[in-house]
């Protein structure tokens, strides 16, 4: 058995980690991450031991070989580091940040005499390998031009979170999406020859900096013209591969793992549409038979993106005997790479340029903590402390902050928010701290110790520290909101038993419960906000309190969409935030921050229309129905998956999510004096007009 570490716990890695369980020959032996808890939970998952070090993983001579899963700046020193200590190593893309770093990763495995993979997933997919046969057997003829498309929205440039890697640098976007696409070129036809490239519809992040939501690259590799297409507004999902040949015209969605071929026939003017249109219908639909068939019998476990990696481990690790595929070979990693920075080298210098960040003339003195202070809600807040006059200490897991433009007024501070003592270090000096941190956890077990552990530990930093005033950040989806004819004002309790609620709307109860208890018992100064559906400038289009997205174009609503639902403009919940943080009444109260009843599911997709020009797709939902779908999973993953910790489904938790119960707000307007807008026009022209919820 080859024993695989993975090097970095994030969300890729559970990816990699279902893939190789299935990849006959290797066991995962290690997870490698900074976060401990993370580590651990990965590594449990896979019966693997758990590492906080990779010099750690190094000694402990557990590994033959380790995927690097990390931020792309870390790829090529960890990548130097294994293939020094005798691993063999795979790294997901981009594999380094330039084809420089990629052949010093390169010389390092010939050096060592090791194996040095790259993670083109894609290039894995069985699709793919059957539209490489067709170009190698010269069933599409002589290829003229290909099309190699990535259209999909990448909702954290215009909603966050903006402290991503991706986001540090225009060229990042590049980096980190053009090798899915370069990839299939170099594979297919060879290096491409970059003969021109732009960048389009610029976008400003906090603090006035650019970056594209597009790309186009010509390059040509032999007699075959190249088009690659990069948009990432909020657009049809189109990620494809058109190969036009004199004998064929080939499209491979790489995303539905679905492969058509138009091929011309020799009937007469008549009846050659007919039979060309018939050969396409009988493609589709044995392309989409076969999905389904592959979904359904492996219990939703096989979807094309599993499978492109399944094929990608296979190739690599099934047989080590073998000499090493080419389409994840370190010479191919090489050849993209180059690709993507000779298409750099042809942007204008002040496409890839990062605006300087503002001179910093004092150092701040902060007063108020944000946790979550880079998240939807946390950036308002932020802003309006600042506005306010107050200087404000940030939480994150990372340096990076969305707040360049303030750098007087407010500090990013990375602090663990399992480590008691440093969280009581970092409120030294804070009066107010606003806990805007959740986690999405999988079982309760994980929530009660990322979620409930985590707002219980901050209120006993707050006790420890002396802080004034803390504002935790709960959800009115706790509630039970199944019955139209029940209103809903703060002393609505929760239900005793929420077992049969989805994770998050369980996890903030029990975090409430637990604070109150610190409040009753020992004083905690804690005052609880409740948010409904929060809209406006740096939120979503997809958003996921009104219903099931099917990529931008298409939502099937929580229900019917008649009824009002609790939408909230985000500057009036970061009002509503700082008015509860002020008041000494609102010591041991809790307050629905939920605006003024304007619009209803489908007049919100309707005033969408009219401000954008963007008509959604919109069909009700029926509740019964997502509830009977979710208890048959429920049913095959306890009992023929045999995982455990899982939500129970329930039909009133499913209509819950409809919002069906109205909310009277007297209590935060007359106890804060909170007025959200109550303007539908000004309400549209704030939650979607200025939210630029297309990025175009």
């Amino acid at each position: 058995m080859t024993r695989i570490g993975l090097i970095g716990a994030g969300y890729i890695a559970s990816w990699h980690a279902d893939a190789l369980k299935t990849t006959p020959g290797v066991t995962i032996a290690a997870v490698c991450d900074l976060s401990e808890s993370a580590a651990q939970a990965l590594a449990e998952e896979c019966g693997a031991q758990a590492f906080t070090s990779l010099d750690a993983l190094i000694e402990s001579r557990c590994c033959d070989a380790v995927h690097i899963l990390t931020p792309p700046d870390l790829h090529r020193p960890l990548a130097l580091q294994c293939l020094a200590a005798g691993l063999d190593v795979l790294v997901e893309k981009p594999v380094a940040q330039s084809a420089t770093e990629t052949r010093e990763i390169l010389a390092a495995a010939e050096a060592a005499g090791k194996r040095f993979h790259a993670g083109h997933n894609f290039l894995g997919l069985p699709s793919y390998e059957r539209l490489k046969a067709l170009v190698q057997d010269g069933t599409l003829g002589r290829i003229s031009s290909a099309e190699i498309t990535w259209a999909l929205p990448l909702s954290p440039l215009r909603a966050g979170p903006y402290n991503l890697w991706l986001l540090r640098e225009p060229k990042n976007l590049l980096l980190e999406l053009g090798p899915h696409l370069v990839a299939f070129a170099v594979d297919l036809f060879g290096t491409p020859e970059v003969v021109f490239a732009e960048a389009t519809k610029p976008v400003a992040l906090p603090g006035g900096d650019l970056r594209p939501q597009g790309f186009r690259i010509l390059a040509r590799a032999g007699a075959v013209d190249i088009t690659f297409t990069i948009s990432m507004v909020e657009t049809q999902d189109d990620r494809a591969v058109m190969l036009r040949g004199s004998s064929g015209r080939a499209r491979l969605d790489y995303a539905s793992d679905v492969l058509v071929v138009e091929r011309e026939n020799s009937s007469d003017l008549v009846l050659n549409p007919l039979r060309k249109q018939l050969d396409l219908a009988r493609q589709r639909f044995r392309e989409g038979t076969r999905n389904a068939f592959v979904q359904g019998s492996s219990l939703n476990q096989g979807g094309p993106y599993a499978l492109s990696f399944r094929g990608m481990d296979a190739a690599i690790w099934q047989d080590r005997s073998l000499p090493q595929d080419a389409r994840f070979s370190g010479a191919s990693a090489v050849a993209v790479m180059q690709v993507i920075d000779d298409a750099l080298a042809l942007l204008p210098p002040e496409v890839l340029a990062i605006k300087a960040p503002a001179v910093q003339t004092r150092a701040p003195k902060p007063t108020a903590m944000v946790i979550g202070g880079t998240g939807f809600i946390g950036r308002a807040l932020t802003r309006r402390l600042v506005a306010d006059g107050h200087d404000v200490r940030v939480l994150s897991r990372g340096r990076h902050g969305p707040f360049p433009d303030l750098p007087d007024q407010v500090e990013t501070k990375g602090v663990s928010l399992y480590d008691l003592e440093a969280l009581t270090e970092s409120m030294q000096g804070i009066d107010v701290v606003f806990n805007l941190a959740k986690s999405m956890d999988k079982t309760w077990g994980e929530a009660l110790i990322n979620d409930v552990g985590v707002a219980t530990r901050i209120g006993m930093a707050c006790e420890k520290a002396g802080v004034k005033r803390l504002v935790y950040t709960g959800t009115i989806a706790s509630y039970d909101m199944s019955k139209r004819d029940r209103t809903i004002t703060e002393d609505t309790g929760f239900a005793a038993d929420m077992s049969d609620r989805n994770m998050y709307a369980r996890s903030k109860a029990e975090c409430e419960r637990q604070l109150m208890k610190l409040h009753r018992e020992r004083g905690l100064p804690l005052t609880i906000a409740r948010p409904g559906i929060v809209v406006g400038p740096g939120g979503p289009l997809q958003h996921w309190g009104i219903g099931r997205w099917h990529g931008a174009g298409a939502v099937r609503i929580w229900g019917p969409g008649d009824n009002i639902l609790p939408f909230v403009l985000i500057d009036d919940v970061a009002d509503g935030l700082v008015r509860m943080a002020s008041r000494p009444s609102a010591v041991g109260e809790s307050f629905n921050l939920v605006g003024e009843p304007i619009l209803t599911a489908r007049g919100y997709f309707n005033a969408i229309h009219e401000a954008l020009g963007a008509r959604i797709r919109v069909d009700s939902g029926n509740l019964t129905a997502f509830y009977l779908s979710d208890a048959v999973k429920y049913g095959l993953k306890k009992y023929a998956l045999r995982k455990t910790g899982l939500e129970r489904p329930s039909l009133a938790d499913w209509q819950s999510r409809a919002h069906f119960s109205p909310f009277a707000i007297d209590k935060p307007k007359s106890m804060l004096g909170w007025r959200p807008e109550p303007d539908r026009r000004v309400f549209v022209d704030k939650a979607i007009t200025q939210a630029n919820l297309i990025g175009i």
